[in-house]
């Protein structure tokens, strides 16, 4: 069906204005959406930028238990902690 609203043959184009934006181009509109997301970065954006948490406290008592000889490493619990993370097991 033909459309009596929609011009029919060639349609002139305005010139471009002399920035190079079309006079004929609309503006781009920030939608809500857009303008939110700009506002409020993401919870992983937020994580990211305040870093992996520290546990200040634990590093303390191992590092002075390093220092006066009472730490002791258990290669058992390193060892099973190692394959857990390779297979995927997420402990």
């Amino acid at each position: 069906m033909i459309n009596p609203l929609a011009p029919s043959g060639p349609v002139a184009l305005a010139p471009p204005k002399a920035d190079g934006v079309s006079a004929s181009a609309p503006a781009p509109v920030a939608t809500p959406v857009r303008q939110q997301a700009a506002r409020a970065p993401s919870p992983a954006a937020d994580l990211a930028a305040k870093g992996p948490p520290v546990d200040e406290t634990r590093i303390a008592r191992i590092r002075a238990a390093i220092a006066d000889g009472s730490y002791r490493a258990n290669p058992l619990a390193i060892a099973a902690a190692m394959v857990a993370l390779d297979l995927g097991d997420g402990r």
